[in-house]
């Protein structure tokens, strides 16, 4: 059975001796069997939110920066950012080695920094050097950019919601056994089949711990 949202949907349905649900009537779901398609994606929402940062989370990310702009926006789909990654890209056009940024604190950024924000002197400007983290979800660099040099750096995606019959998961298919537990605990609470439930959830938190080692 194909490894997306109705074929995890489907499994979760034979184990408790349901009927299968298929691409015409699976968006329209109601009742139960809307409450299977909620708890597969409670589950895999678990496993993303009980470590962040999972391999198949990993993105290398890259911005061109503009001259004069200090702040930039991160991904929406981006939920941990790692600071220790930013660096400057080489570009032999710019003239421009590869270089690490240094991750400055907000605080030290507003005391050493500020003024690159209100300023149109040019002579302030340069390769960043410096990186800080913005309390909204944007990065500052410091100094002002004076050309369109390239930022590269590394974040983990959040978890996202599976809708159509036809997605398919960021979590690989090895770890399928992991997610099917984890809807069964779910499906099992909505039974109230409270018993079955702690069943489904103890191999579930074993998958997850399983996926840890590996």
């Amino acid at each position: 059975m194909a490894y997306n949202f109705l074929g995890l949907t489907n499994e979760v349905n034979r184990r408790l001796n349901e009927v299968e649900l298929n691409t015409s009537n699976f968006s329209a779901a109601v009742g139960f069997y809307s409450q299977v398609k909620d708890s597969v994606n409670a589950s895999i929402q678990q496993i993303n939110q009980e470590y962040p940062e999972w391999p198949f989370n990993y993105v290398e990310q890259s911005d061109i920066v503009t001259a004069g702009v200090t702040r930039y926006t991160f991904p929406s789909n981006a939920t941990v950012i790692d600071f220790e990654s930013f660096r400057i890209k080489e570009d032999s056009t710019l003239n421009n080695r590869t270089q690490k940024l240094k991750d400055l604190t907000y605080e030290e950024y507003l005391q050493r920094f500020i003024e690159q924000e209100y300023t149109t002197d040019e002579s302030l400007r340069g390769i960043p050097s410096i990186v800080s983290k913005a309390p909204g979800l944007e990065y500052i660099l410091s100094p002002a950019p004076d050309k369109a040099y390239t930022v590269v750096y590394e974040y983990y995606l959040s978890s996202v919601e599976l809708i159509d019959s036809t997605d398919v998961s960021g979590i690989p298919e090895i770890y399928k056994n992991v997610i099917i537990d984890g809807a069964m605990h779910y499906a099992y609470l909505f039974r109230g089949n409270t018993q079955d439930a702690m069943v489904a959830e103890q191999r579930f938190k074993k998958g997850l711990k399983n996926m840890r080692i590996h």
